[in-house]
């Protein structure tokens, strides 16, 4: 369920196929609020709002990313709230709450960045975003239509927390507000076009495969945000081949 992370110049960028794309407005969905109320709080209505609201993601939160039980479990209510009174994940949670108390921007960047997207790939269903609390686990979650952005991998290249645990400069660099949209739209990508070659892929396909995702990602995004020769490639392999952006994401 989870992808875990993405260059070109020169080259043109084709519409095709040129049919147009009514843009749809992301809104990401504030699962976090509840979450800290009850993290920071033991506010039992919050919890409950978690699980009535948000089913989907309270179990992807606590199963997968977490990893701490299963929400069936008699006792997974008081293992989830301990896990958090760590001193270090309050201070995430308090940290991530103050620097993102408005997310209106990343959803208008969402909102441009899929339109622009769905220019080239008209059938790509549009992802339920939402934003969550983790562990400095994944950045971005992934799965049954949903896309779930962690706001504790994107507190800024230089927080302190980053600094104390050993992130490198390269990686700090890409835990920034700058990166939550193209890493979603890299993210969701892979999960709607993977590898084409599966485990069987060698790691030239791989690497190539990415840079397809990030080339599409440049697009959409109108930034060249990943610079690298595998993205160059994927723009030559689509201008020198006529090849839609569908037909690039599932040949190579």
């Amino acid at each position: 369920m989870f992808v875990v992370m993405l260059a070109c110049f020169g080259c043109e960028w084709r519409l095709r196929p040129t049919e147009q794309t009514v843009a749809e407005r992301v809104v990401v969905e504030r699962f976090d609020r509840i979450e800290t109320l009850f993290l920071t709080t033991g506010d039992v209505s919050a919890l409950q709002q978690m699980y009535t609201n948000y089913p989907r993601q309270t179990r992807t939160l606590i199963e997968d990313l977490l990893q701490v039980g299963h929400v069936n479990d008699s006792d997974i209510n008081a293992r989830f709230h301990h896990y958090f009174q760590d001193t270090t994940l309050q201070r995430l949670i308090a940290d991530a709450s103050q620097r993102y108390a408005d997310m209106n921007d990343v959803g208008e960047e969402l909102t441009l960045a899929f339109e622009r997207l769905r220019s080239w790939l008209p059938s790509l269903p549009m992802p339920q975003v939402y934003a969550q609390i983790g562990s400095l686990d994944q950045s971005i979650v992934v799965g049954d239509g949903m896309l779930g952005i962690s706001l504790d991998k994107y507190l800024g290249s230089d927080y302190p927390l980053y600094l104390k645990y050993g992130y490198t400069e390269r990686q700090r660099s890409m835990m920034t507000r700058s990166f939550i949209v193209p890493d979603c739209l890299g993210f969701y990508l892979l999960s709607v076009y993977p590898q084409p070659g599966g485990e069987q892929a060698s790691r030239q396909q791989l690497d190539q495969h990415m840079g397809c995702i990030q080339y599409c990602v440049n697009f959409a995004t109108g930034q060249p945000t990943f610079k690298n020769a595998h993205v160059d490639r994927a723009g030559q392999l689509m201008n020198e081949q006529h090849l839609t952006a569908e037909e690039l994401l599932r040949r190579y």
